[in-house]
């Protein structure tokens, strides 16, 4: 038997598993990644900030035109001196256990956010205070004016300031939560949680939408089915073939060169809802050798290359597009500093970096994800262009969670630990220098790769000062600058991915830079 036939066998398995559910709306989805951490704060993966959003809530959110906007806040106002901010919250909010959510909650979810959190970390060092003033109202006090609050509190991507109960938000940043106990339209179902099988949402009943219309992440999120399923399907075909089945309802990022299949049939529809897209980024890790030497990180600027990724990978010149902005073309940030003739392929130019740098020819451990399709086909080519470049690459494969965990390793790359890998970020969480984590230079604070480098972080605090978008956009063609010749990281184009679903079926799926699943109805 073939694995594709054991596959669809397993699949099969799967579906007669399932609860009945006869008497129910369900959607069954298959997502880019399986879900194999619970913790939002704990680690940036899409998977999990998507998880994130199914169970807790935020106190602002981005709407559509990715313009904060009040989501468990009710009212909120600043002083007169632009140092206080106070908040209160809607009436009705409860946690999933029927206790209500009170100003001691948000506050301890807003210090363990802001404990790991890039954009969070830059918040509360211009934070004073955080202190209840009752039940429903708490102030946040600046030791100065600090323009960027509710654009922090708003944040979408990576990790996002969700607000849990106090017992839970009080566990310790560098360990993960062991309660799922939130306040959003759906209730995880821990005891129906199967990594590599299934994970599970049922509606909240007590869930209190917003009178607003759903717009991005913002507005009211009206659960309207009774059950979410997410399934694990890695093989990309066995999932489209249940889509066309109709056994499924979703796929979130079906690979493009299946799309022929999806759009053959009538059911089914194809649509981006996440328009502003993703970035793909080469990490590498800047404490161990080779990459800890400039020329090195230098030498593989020149050798990667954006078109071989965007063309091997996405292939549909509709979905991407090559850009040298490292805050996002298409936005105000956009701009080229610094990226004269790099990732263009210049394999001679790695070359003599190398040979300047010392590089021993000691292969460099990349790791290689192997569950998604956009990171499982760069893989490949990222080994072939840093080859042709001069360097010696292992390719170590790994499912993405495997990789989540192993790249906050430090250790060398010989005792478990790593070089490089490609990754993809959305492009929401790459828009400015604080909500990119990618390019914050902290050293130790930093995130996984551990960049360390003062003018970047100089940099970055002059624009979290800034008093217009003039003078950030001014700072952010300075910051970009400084953060490729240091070699923070590199990035490598942007790409779209349609979601594919049962349009004869689905109905009210919100546009929004993160898939949600509260307004979608179900025939």
């Amino acid at each position: 038997m073939t694995l594709r036939f054991l596959a669809a066998i397993a699949i099969a398995a799967t579906f007669a598993a399932s609860p009945a559910t006869a008497q129910t709306k369900t959607i069954r989805a298959v997502m880019h990644s399986d879900l194999k951490v619970l913790d939002p704060i704990w680690t940036t993966a899409n998977i999990v900030r998507n998880h994130g959003y199914m169970v807790w809530d935020t106190l602002f959110a981005m709407d559509e035109k990715l313009q904060p906007q009040p989501q468990m806040v009710d009212t909120w106002n600043l002083s007169d001196d632009k140092l206080t901010y106070t908040f209160t919250l809607r009436d009705g909010l409860k946690w999933h256990d029927g206790k209500p959510v009170t100003s001691e909650d948000c506050i301890a979810s807003l210090k363990r956010w802001g404990a790991r959190d890039t954009l969070g970390i830059k918040l509360l060092s211009f934070v004073k205070d955080l202190e209840a003033v009752n039940d429903k109202t708490f102030k946040l006090v600046l030791k100065e004016p600090y323009g960027l609050v509710i654009d922090s509190l708003a944040k979408p991507g990576g990790s996002t300031p969700l607000m849990m109960p106090k017992r839970i938000a009080d566990t310790d940043p560098g360990k993960q939560i062991s309660e799922f106990v939130g306040s959003g339209p759906f209730i995880f179902k821990a005891d129906e949680w199967k990594p590599g099988d299934r994970t599970v949402y049922v509606k909240n009943p007590d869930y209190k939408p917003r009178a607003e219309p759903p717009s991005g992440l913002a507005g009211g999120k009206i659960a309207k089915v009774d059950r979410v399923e997410w399934l694990a399907i890695p093989d990309h075909q066995t999932a489209v073939n249940a889509l066309l089945a109709g056994e499924i309802d979703y796929i979130e990022a079906p690979p493009h060169d299946l799309k022929p299949l999806l759009l053959a049939d009538k059911n089914v529809k194809l649509e981006v809802y996440n328009t502003i897209g993703a970035q793909y980024v080469f990490r590498w890790n800047t404490v161990v050798p080779p990459f800890d030497n400039e020329k090195v990180r230098r030498a593989a600027m020149y050798a990667l290359d954006q078109k071989a990724f965007l063309q091997g990978v996405i292939g549909d010149a509709k979905y991407y597009r090559t850009c040298d902005a490292m805050f996002v073309c298409g936005t105000p940030l956009e701009n080229k500093a610094g990226m004269d003739g790099l990732v263009r392929a210049n394999f001679a130019r790695s070359k003599e970096l190398l040979k300047e740098a010392g590089y021993d020819g000691t292969p460099i451990v990349m790791l290689h994800t192997t569950d998604i399709a956009v990171l499982t086909n760069a893989g490949p080519i990222a080994k072939d262009l840093l080859e042709k470049g001069g360097f010696k690459v292992q390719m170590v494969p790994l499912d993405f969670q495997a990789i989540v965990a192993r790249r906050l390793r430090k250790t060398p790359a010989q005792d478990g630990g790593w070089n490089g890998f490609m990754t993809a970020w959305l492009s929401v969480d790459m828009m400015n220098p604080l909500t990119n984590s990618m390019v914050n230079a902290s050293c130790d604070k930093a995130a996984f790769g551990w960049p360390c480098d003062a003018e970047v972080e100089r940099l970055r605090d002059a624009y979290a000062r800034a008093p217009s978008l003039e003078k950030r956009q001014e700072i952010a063609d300075e910051l970009q600058a400084r953060a490729v010749k240091y070699g923070t990281h590199i990035h490598l184009g942007q790409y779209t991915l349609p979601t594919a679903t049962r349009a004869d079926r689905l109905s009210g799926i919100v546009a929004s830079p993160i898939p949600v699943f509260w307004n979608i109805d179900k025939k």
